[in-house]
Formats: C-alpha cells, sequence, structure tokens
C-alpha cells in the first residue's frame, strides 16, 4: 500500500519531520511518499496562505495518480474537497481525522493550535463536519508554525500550558494537536497530561490504511464528480 502524504506549504524541512511521524504511525508494509508542492506559501497559517497552497496542492496530486490513498498534511484541511473531485481514492484531513477519533475516545475534546488567525478556520470545520458539538474550544498557543522547528524554541512549553488550561477551563476529556508540525509531540504531552493527545497525522493515516484496505473510492456522484477533461487541461496545461 503506498500512502501519498502532502504538506501544502512549502517547507521541506516539515515536511521530512512529517513524513517520519507518518511512517512511525503506518503499518508494516505501507510505504509513505511524503512530498510538497515546489511553489506557495512557507506555512499555512489562516485563510490567506490557504488559498494561495491550493493550486501547488491540486496539482501535486495530479502528479502522483499511483497511490491508494492520500493524506493532507495541513490541519486547516486545505483544499480536501477540491482534492476529493480530482482523485476517487480516499483523500483524509488530517484535521477530520483526529476529530473523529477524539470524539471516539472521549466526550468533549479541545483543540490546540498555532495561532489566533487559524481559529476560524478549525472551528468553521467542526461546524461543517458535524463535531463542533463535541468540541469544548479551539484554543490558540500564540505558536507559529515555523517556529515549531526551531532549535531552542519554547514552542513544545507553550502547547503544553495550553492542554492544561483546557483540561481545567474547558473541562477536556481529549486533545487534538491542531498543526502537523506538531507531529511527534502527542504521547509524550499524552503521558504528561494524563489524557488522549492526538496527533492527525497519525489518526489520517492510520484511516487511509483502512480505507485502502476495504477498497473504498470517493464517490463519483454530486458535489466530488470529477471536472470535465477540458477544465483540467485549461487549468494544469496537460
Amino acid at each position: 500500500m503506498n500512502i501519498l502524504v502532502i504538506n501544502p506549504n512549502t517547507t521541506a524541512s516539515m515536511t521530512d519531520h512529517i513524513g517520519r511521524a507518518a511512517e512511525a504511525a503506518a503499518a508494516s508494509g505501507t510505504k509513505i511518499t511524503a512530498v510538497n508542492p515546489a511553489h506557495g506559501p512557507v506555512s499555512i497559517e489562516g485563510y490567506f496562505d490557504e488559498a494561495m497552497s491550493l493550486a501547488g496542492l491540486l496539482d501535486t496530486i495530479r502528479r502522483n495518480p499511483d497511490c491508494d490513498a492520500v493524506v493532507i498534511a495541513c490541519f486547516d484541511d486545505t483544499g480536501l474537497d477540491a482534492a476529493r473531485c480530482l482523485t476517487d481514492k480516499p483523500v483524509i484531513g488530517i484535521g477530520e481525522a483526529a476529530y473523529h477519533f477524539a470524539s471516539m475516545l472521549s466526550n468533549k475534546f479541545s483543540v490546540v493550535t498555532t495561532l489566533a488567525r487559524s481559529v476560524p478556520a478549525l472551528e468553521h470545520n467542526l461546524s461543517r463536519y458535524g463535531l463542533d458539538a463535541r468540541c469544548a474550544r479551539v484554543r490558540s498557543s500564540e505558536v507559529a508554525v515555523l517556529e515549531l522547528e526551531q532549535p531552542g524554541s519554547n514552542a513544545r512549553q507553550k502547547i503544553s500550558d495550553e492542554i492544561g488550561l483546557a483540561v481545567t477551563e474547558d473541562r477536556a476529556e481529549a486533545i487534538v494537536l491542531g498543526c502537523a508540525g506538531m507531529a511527534g509531540l502527542a504521547a509524550d504531552l499524552a503521558a504528561e497530561h494524563g489524557l488522549p493527545v492526538l496527533d492527525g497525522v497519525s489518526c489520517a493515516v492510520k484511516m487511509a490504511e483502512a480505507m485502502a484496505g476495504l477498497n473504498m473510492r470517493t464517490s463519483r456522484l454530486g458535489g466530488y464528480a470529477p471536472p470535465p477533461a477540458g477544465k483540467l487541461k485549461h487549468a494544469f496545461g496537460a
């Protein structure tokens, strides 16, 4: 099984980090191909960055047709619906995957994300997925995405502090880490705080394996119907 894991931003070091987290979660025999577009924003923090990343994301999916499933490794679930129109392979957003896992492990969960400007997009997604009633709060740790990679950064401590507040103030029973760059922190933070802490990359990989293993395909009816060939040729020039 080959799972294509796409980091929609152009920071290659973050793609490597995400790829390692995906490989750690994957079953034996699953091949992880972690990639990022050549052009687009260096990080995705809010609506503008998300819009600027879409062309590169979709072109990356088009150029990698031989995978069994696709994971979009941005917690905003950037371009998720458009990606599902482009391929009938299962396309899993790390945000949607983590929310569903958390809803099956707890009555109420909180999300700890990066900057405040990212909060409205995540709240919108929770509402669209029908899971807003299960989420106690979306919290900002005020950690920039690229700060997660900086040596000597206190990003992990800020995230941990916000988890502590989620437990005491939100009465959260589980925590969803709201950024692909936080992949790899979940187990340590879960042990520290004594509750489930979910990393969306790992959740999405396991969900992708399950769907591909059951030979599931995205519906071609209605909203996820593929675009006409003429529109594809116009969009991608091929």
